[in-house]
């Protein structure tokens, strides 16, 4: 609760799922009013990430500051440029993350939006393996994929979704004007309301027997056609 109330970028609060009392009801009242959502989980969890008395709560504080996702777009087009952003449809590994992080900075890309639930933690690993990039590029943390695309779209930002269920290529694309990609759940792909809410899915042309590629890898690809693209 001190470390809510002094401010710190709280990324992921767990609470034990059948834990009572008064105290963990106000840091529940007081985590849902800044807008922090718990994950109400079994104690074996709890236990799993500490041994001390951890009384039911466990936080943990992430190394960067989040951006607001409307205030990063804007600044982007105050400064006469097109914006580029990457959104992460529930990548939950910590060092798959931390590599698209490292592309997505090296590619240029303007924010990185995550959902609050069921993404990866924020950690020292994700910043070790993102080689710092972490700390360059604006992290946008958002209730969900979907309502963060339905934003990017108002701003009239197109919005590219990586699928293996489509037969449209990412070179058949105009993807020079203002873009947004999304790329999915390292096991289960998009969730379906985000591919509904997609402007263009496509898929990366495989030529080996091996059907899918790691999503460090894939966005790697996509992100480095936009760019191409665009010089």
């Amino acid at each position: 609760m001190e470390a809510i109330d002094s401010g710190k970028e709280i990324d992921k609060l767990f609470v034990q799922k059948d834990a009572q009392g008064e105290l963990l009801h106000e840091l529940t009242k007081l985590a849902k009013a800044r807008n922090i959502v718990p994950q109400r989980v079994p104690v074996e969890k709890l236990n799993r990430i500490t041994r001390k008395n951890h009384q039911g709560a466990i936080a943990t504080i992430s190394p960067v500051e989040f951006s607001d996702l409307q205030e990063v777009v804007t600044r982007v087009y105050e400064d006469s440029k097109q914006p580029f952003v990457l959104l992460l449809d529930g990548v939950t590994d910590v060092r798959n993350f931390g590599a698209i992080c490292r592309t997505a900075e090296a590619a240029g890309v303007n924010a990185i939006v995550i959902p609050q639930r069921g993404a990866a933690s924020i950690n020292g690993d994700a910043v070790k393996t993102s080689a710092g990039a972490l700390f360059k590029i604006p992290v946008c943390k958002v209730s969900s994929i979907s309502a963060a695309i339905t934003d990017l779209q108002a701003f009239g930002i197109k919005v590219l979704g990586a699928s293996e269920k489509v037969s449209q290529l990412p070179y058949e694309i105009d993807l020079k004007e203002p873009i947004a990609l999304v790329m999915g759940n390292e096991e289960k792909g998009l969730q379906d309301d985000v591919v509904r809410s997609c402007d263009y899915l496509v898929q990366i042309p495989m030529q080996g027997e091996i059907g899918s590629l790691n999503v460090s890898v894939a966005a790697g690809v996509l992100l480095f056609e936009i760019v191409r693209q665009r010089i």
